[in-house]
């Protein structure tokens, strides 16, 4: 019997399950302070974010908002809190900087498109399948870029034009304006900075992020201080969210807008579900990684429509909000209740919080993107993975995210075919039977060699296994390929074996096939296995008939 499509239960919104199981009021009170908890840290890191992205700030929440909502209603996470995210900073900012807020809108609204497509095309489960040294080495690529994007604003640096974009270009840059920099600022930097990390080490469940500007802000309207303010460099906040509407789909500026649209589908790809991961490994459940597709696309078409840009699943939001003791979906659609509460009634209080400070806020999340642990422990025990890690990390501070993730994911592969490789091999036994009895044949002896075949047939370790059967000096009369041990052959290795089997046929050889799977039938017959080769079903039967 046919087995169902598996259609529906792929795309069903993890919220759908949830109800399913019945929602009372005791799951609904641990949504409501675990929605609230995410909330309170995800307001100054939408605000730093945004201004890191260089866009107004009130687009950092608009995006939290509208994408929170719809990541939560409509994901495959029970846990994921989407929003802005600062692995997106670099990304963004080059948009705005090339095609402006205009671009960055049809950009968002495009890669919405392509996350939704993905999803719907059952390419969540390919997406996961990024080695861990890719993900370490670009996450901690993008934490030194973030570090020093914000070194102008946490030390209150004057320049004398506009700070470039390309890292190698900004770094001379920043060292000539040195001596411009503002004590106050260094002090509000370094101030917010400490904060947070006393914060995370004595109350962990504290928010500090938020706690951490508000002093900020309040010292500098109790003193007056002169500083760069959110209210001095945007105009303050808006207390209302912007009507909706389409970005401008002319086909010139799709055309123009479609690179960036391309990168941020496949970090936004990437990012949402590891966030899901992380989630999973938390709590036991497991995500339905095509609806998540489908429901980051969803948010990123409708944030888009907004002003805001580039939804995905967060990391540290979605480990606050496990960590709250969240129930499901709900809690998400909570956290951007409250924060739409928090801009219509907080928004004009933000106009006093420090630019330094919230610069302090996210050298904090860039330094703990740079995972020194884990880049320790694999430039000390893997110096393979160490050259995929570092290959990735300098594509990502010296050219481009995109060309970094396809670097890692090249060399990546390139180390696990050599590995693969290298698990190949060819065993030969010979076994001698009795001396025929044809006066022609006396005293000569009539063997058979059985070949056991071991490890993936492919064409990585084609060339290897070729090297070693050509090397066989005995020329039996039955020869026997032991295919047992082989869990993989693709249409190289069916070629090379193939080829192998009619030099043995041609020189008088009799071959027999021993435990060959139904898939390796059909990619020998496709690749022309003569149809004098004989099967067996193991070794045993197969020496039982060339005797």
């Amino acid at each position: 019997m046919k087995a169902p499509a598996p259609t529906i239960v792929q795309f069903t919104p993890k919220i759908v399950s949830v109800m399913a199981e019945g929602y009372g009021l005791r799951a609904f009170r641990a949504d409501l302070i675990a929605g609230l908890t995410v909330a309170v840290v995800a307001l100054p890191l939408s605000l730093a974010i945004a201004i890191a992205s260089g866009v107004p700030p009130d687009r950092g929440l608009v995006t939290a908002i509208i994408g929170g909502f719809l990541v939560s209603l409509l994901g495959g996470s029970r846990y994921q809190i989407g929003g802005p995210a600062g692995a997106f900073i670099v990304l963004v900012l080059a948009t705005v900087q090339r095609h402006g807020l205009d671009g960055l809108a049809l950009a968002t609204f495009l890669s919405g498109i392509f996350l939704a497509a993905a999803g719907a095309l059952r390419l969540g489960s390919f997406v996961k399948f990024i080695p861990y040294p890719v993900t370490v080495g670009f996450t901690a690529g993008i934490g030194v870029i973030i570090l020093v994007s914000q070194m102008r604003p946490f030390l209150g640096l004057t320049l004398d034009g506009p700070e470039p974009g390309p890292f190698l270009e900004k770094l001379p840059v920043l060292w000539d304006a040195l001596p411009t920099f503002s004590l106050l600022n260094v002090a509000m930097g370094v101030g917010a900075f400490a904060f947070i990390s006393v914060q995370r080490r004595m109350a962990p469940r504290f928010p500090g992020m938020l706690a951490a500007i508000a002093l900020a802000g309040f010292t500098v309207w109790l003193m007056k201080l002169p500083v760069p303010t959110i209210g001095s460099a945007y105009g303050g906040l808006s207390s209302s969210l912007p009507a909706p509407h389409l970005p401008d789909l002319s086909w010139g500026k799709v055309q123009a807008v479609l690179p960036d649209a391309l990168a941020f589908t496949l970090l936004g790809a990437i990012e949402s579900l590891l966030s899901a991961v992380v989630a999973d490994s938390m709590t036991g459940r497991r995500h339905r990684s095509n609806a998540e597709l489908v429901g980051q696309g969803v948010a990123n078409m409708a944030t888009a429509c907004f002003g805001g840009f580039c939804v995905t699943g967060t990391i540290a939001r979605t480990a606050t909000n496990v960590r709250s003791g969240a129930h499901g979906p709900v809690a998400g659609m909570i956290h951007a209740l409250a924060l739409l509460a928090m801009v219509l009634l907080l928004a004009p209080l933000a106009s006093a919080i420090p630019l330094a400070a919230l610069a302090g806020v996210l050298v904090s999340v860039a330094w703990h993107m740079i995972d020194l642990k884990a880049i320790r422990t694999l430039l000390r025990t893997a110096r393979a993975e160490a050259v995929v890690l570092l290959a990735t990390l300098a594509m990502t501070v010296l050219r481009d995210l995109t060309e970094a993730i396809v670097t890692g994911l090249a060399l990546g592969a390139l180390v696990f075919m050599h590995r693969m490789a290298q698990m190949s091999g060819v065993d030969t036994m010979l076994d001698e039977a009795d001396t025929v009895s044809r006066p022609e044949d006396r005293g000569e002896t009539r063997e058979t060699v059985v070949l056991r075949l071991t490890g993936a047939y492919f064409f990585g370790s084609a060339p290897v296994i070729e090297s070693v059967l050509d090397q066989i000096v005995a020329r039996p009369r039955h020869l026997i390929l032991d295919l047992a041990d082989v869990p993989l052959l693709d249409m190289t290795g069916a070629h090379s074996l193939t080829g192998f089997i009619r030099k043995a046929q041609d020189q008088g050889m009799q071959v027999t096939l021993a435990a060959p799977r139904p898939q390796h039938m059909e990619m020998l017959k496709a690749a022309g296995l003569p149809d004098t080769t004989a099967r067996a079903p193991d070794v045993a039967t197969a020496r039982k008939r060339a005797v």
